[in-house]
């Protein structure tokens, strides 16, 4: 039987069990919070993004949910600088130009800010006379932190990106920082 662990992986965390960086580097790794041998991440978030990240110890469902080629639905609420139009969300849904091509549609939507959310740490530094606003942004793709190229395509830079869902698991119930064993 298959280990699965979902984790709710905190701002500043590398999405690996070692530090491989620069000699003398002592940035956070999953090691910190995770002691489950054997299980690998499926898929990536970069350290400076936020929420669900998905471990097994099966290669082929690993495999299933990091390749482009399944199209595993990923949604992440995203805030934003600047308050999104209705032709900037179109542009978005319909796929934006990137520097490695156009990407496919996308499930796009105003929200409210998220219930329940935890502080981020450290805060993200707003601009008084600049407003920001809430989108949740679902792609089947996987490019390169390609959410937060995505927006700032369209003039919406990202302020804080959070995993929401990976296929049908979500960080409900799940405390930043935290995982469970499904």
């Amino acid at each position: 039987m298959s280990r699965i662990i979902l984790f709710n992986k905190p701002f500043n965390v590398l999405s690996q069990f070692t530090d491989k960086g620069t000699l003398g580097s002592s940035r956070k790794t999953l090691s910190e919070f995770i002691d489950v041998p054997g299980v690998y991440t499926a898929g990536r978030l970069d350290k400076d993004s936020e929420g669900l990240l998905v471990l097994t110890d099966n290669g082929k469902l690993q495999n299933k949910i990091a390749s482009p080629r399944f199209r595993t639905a990923k949604t992440y609420w995203v805030q934003v600088e600047g308050t999104a139009t209705d032709s900037e969300i179109k542009a978005l849904r319909q796929g934006v130009q990137l520097k490695d091509g156009i990407t496919a549609e996308a499930t796009v939507q105003a929200i409210n800010e998220p219930a329940n959310l935890w502080p981020r740490t450290p805060p993200v530094r707003f601009r008084k006379s600049v407003p920001d606003c809430w989108l949740s942004i679902t792609i089947t793709e996987g490019r390169n932190r390609q959410v937060r190229r995505m927006t700032a395509a369209v003039g919406l830079p990202t302020l804080r990106l959070i995993r929401y869902s990976v296929g049908d698991w979500t960080i409900d119930g799940i405390e930043n920082g935290a995982w469970k064993s499904v």
